[in-house]
This record gives C-alpha cells, sequence and structure tokens, in this order.
C-alpha cells in the first residue's frame, strides 16, 4: 500500500508536473470530435504513433460518420490493419458510425451516459473525448495514468474507475485534463513500467517508488 500524501506534497508534485510538462497534450492527432473518438477507440492496445500513421490516410478517405456507412467490417479492418484488435474495433467503429447518424445527427454526443452508450466506447475514452474534444475537465486513466499516479501516491489502487476517483479527490477539478496528459507524457517518457529514470526524475524528492528503488539500488 501507498502512503498517503499530505495535501502539501500533492500541491508540489502538481506543480513538479506543470514544470517539467508545461505543454502536454493529448498526442493523437485530430481536427474535430469525430476524428478523436475514433482515433481514442483505436488506441487501445496501440501506441498513439502507431494509430496516427493509420488515421493520417483514413480520415482523408472517411472523415465523417456518414461515409463509414457503405463499408463492410473487412473494408474498414483492411484499412485499419496495422493496429491491434483490428477487427473488433472496424466493427465497434461501424456500429458506432451507425448510432452516431441514427440518433445524433451525424455528431459526437457531449454527455458521458451517451458516449459510453457507443460501441468500443468506455470511460477512459469518454473521458478523453469530453476533456479534450468539449472541454469538460476530466481524468482519464491509462495504463501510464494508472502506473505513475500509484507510484506518486497520488492514487492507492490497482482498479482504474478507483484510481480516477482519488485523483479526482485530490487534484483540484481545473487541473484535471493537464494532469492528465502530464502523467501521460512523464510515463512515456521517464516513469516507463520497466526500467523507469528515477535517477533523471525531477519528481524523485516526492517520491516513495523512486527513493525506495534508488535505495535498493545502493544496497
Amino acid at each position: 500500500m501507498n502512503p498517503k500524501p499530505k495535501r502539501v506534497q500533492t500541491k508540489k508534485i502538481l506543480t513538479t508536473l506543470a514544470g517539467m510538462y508545461p505543454d502536454a497534450h493529448c498526442e493523437l492527432e485530430f481536427r474535430n470530435p469525430f476524428e478523436l473518438l475514433i482515433a481514442t477507440i483505436l488506441s487501445a492496445q496501440s501506441t498513439d504513433r502507431q494509430v496516427n500513421i493509420v488515421t493520417k490516410g483514413l480520415f482523408t478517405k472517411y472523415p465523417a460518420p456518414e461515409d463509414y456507412l457503405d463499408l463492410t467490417e473487412e473494408e474498414l479492418a483492411g484499412e485499419i490493419r496495422g493496429l491491434g484488435l483490428f477487427r473488433n474495433k472496424s466493427r465497434n467503429i461501424l456500429q458506432t458510425c451507425r448510432i452516431l447518424v441514427s440518433e445524433h445527427g451525424g455528431k459526437v454526443p457531449e454527455t458521458r451516459t451517451a458516449l459510453e452508450a457507443l460501441p468500443g466506447v468506455g470511460r477512459k475514452t469518454a473521458n478523453v473525448v469530453l476533456s479534450n474534444a468539449f472541454g469538460v475537465p476530466a481524468l482519464a486513466v491509462d495504463t501510464h495514468v494508472q502506473r505513475v499516479a500509484n507510484r506518486l501516491a497520488l492514487a492507492d489502487s490497482n482498479n482504474p474507475l478507483e484510481t480516477e476517483k482519488q485523483l479526482m479527490r485530490r487534484v483540484p477539478r481545473s487541473e484535471w485534463t493537464d494532469t492528465h496528459h502530464r502523467l501521460i507524457w512523464h510515463g512515456r517518457r521517464i516513469c516507463s513500467a520497466r526500467n523507469p529514470k528515477c535517477g533523471q526524475c525531477d519528481l524523485l524528492p516526492s517520491c516513495w517508488f523512486g527513493k525506495s528503488r534508488v535505495k535498493e539500488k545502493a544496497h
């Protein structure tokens, strides 16, 4: 179990993260809510870099939900074959596009309930769309956020939903979206799952995980 941080410690961690990643943002490339929705669905078990390579051509050929309606699952699967779970994603995307056209006038809904009713859209994807497309404060918990938040004792849970709830209590609402991006950037650049660069991390003085790891190496 992680040591529970004091409020002043949490503030120090958030301030340090802000200084390390002042320009942190969503690294999926999109021009509108629909493209972000599709890109986020595609990002499951794939890197943002891989998704951006695939969507560059995909969004040029199929820029709107209506453009997907005549595609078969096999045809769309061929377009996204470079990504993990591409067959499941093809089925979910086509079903989602049909729902967007038939129930939402071709627009991406702006509520969590409506978003999570779409095939392939869970809480994490809904949070990404709400925060990045519509400016609604949200804390999407992916593997990076889960790992880094627990290592910094901003959360203490193996469950993403519980981690999200704990972060929401400890991080000011106005900072939810930026903190989400900063935790992801930190996880990708320094605090990796294997061989994290603790010795190069500005957060080391505030990180129970990093300090214990450095201490173990010293012995």
